[in-house]
């Protein structure tokens, strides 16, 4: 199980350097908010070898848009491009997925395609996790993930059951897809994410000290790795 931790800054991204894959986002502007191209150079330029990802957004119907984010995302120099689906309906995210996962693999198809939906689909009215792997693997992508789109301190198990969420991440492995799991993840609810066993876990308010407003600390990241490990 990999840790990736998602800084806002490149302060953010020298605290966050012994993580697994360093995760490039706005939280100011949502939950899966893009952060600058440049900002996303720079923090590969720190990172090296080591995988970046990045945030484009939590995105409408926008085929197009949500295509032409990814292709910049990669061009700026992220390894992992990360789309959340900020909408319902099967047809339309595959649409969405398989136009985001085309500008991405055309020219870099050593790069990562991450398709995310949200644990709290019901209240937000988009398309279920559960219903995304399928439709991530006709596509080529490579990771399915579930956060939360509300970021209010609700975390991920409490919109889906340990239950739920194995059968996400069985069915993504019957796929050929790897799993990513966030959403306000806390540090006692990492026992239970080794049980579940996805390939990766994504935080950032477990590492700020519980608040995601505030600043990513380098110890707390050592001791997410250390539990995981």
């Amino acid at each position: 199980m990999q840790l990736l931790v998602s800084p806002s800054s490149i302060e953010e991204a020298k605290a966050s350097l012994s993580a697994d894959i360093i995760d490039v986002k706005r939280p100011a502007e949502g939950s899966l908010g893009a952060n600058f191209p440049w900002v996303i150079r720079s923090v590969k330029a720190l990172a090296r070898e080591k995988p970046v990802s990045a945030a484009i957004g939590d995105f409408a119907f926008k085929p197009g848009t949500a295509a032409l984010s990814a292709y910049g995302a990669a061009c700026a120099g992220a390894d992992y491009i990360k789309i959340g689906l900020m909408f319902d309906g099967v047809e339309r995210a595959r649409e969405v997925i398989l136009a985001v996962t085309r500008a991405v693999k055309d020219e870099f198809p050593e790069k990562f395609v991450v398709i995310a939906a949200y644990a709290d689909h019901e209240r937000l009215g988009t398309i279920s996790p559960l219903e995304i792997s399928a439709l991530a693997a006709d596509a080529g992508a490579d990771v399915a993930m579930v956060d939360t789109g509300i970021k209010d301190g609700k975390t991920t198990f409490e919109f889906m059951s340990e239950d739920v969420l194995r059968e996400f991440t069985e069915q993504n492995y019957a796929l050929g897809l790897q799993t990513a799991i966030a959403g306000s993840l806390k540090f006692e609810d990492i026992g239970l994410l080794k049980k579940i066993g996805p390939d990766i876990i994504g935080v950032r308010g477990m590492v700020c000290g519980g608040d995601r407003s505030d600043t990513i600390r380098a110890d707390l990241v050592s001791k997410a790795l250390s539990m995981i490990r």
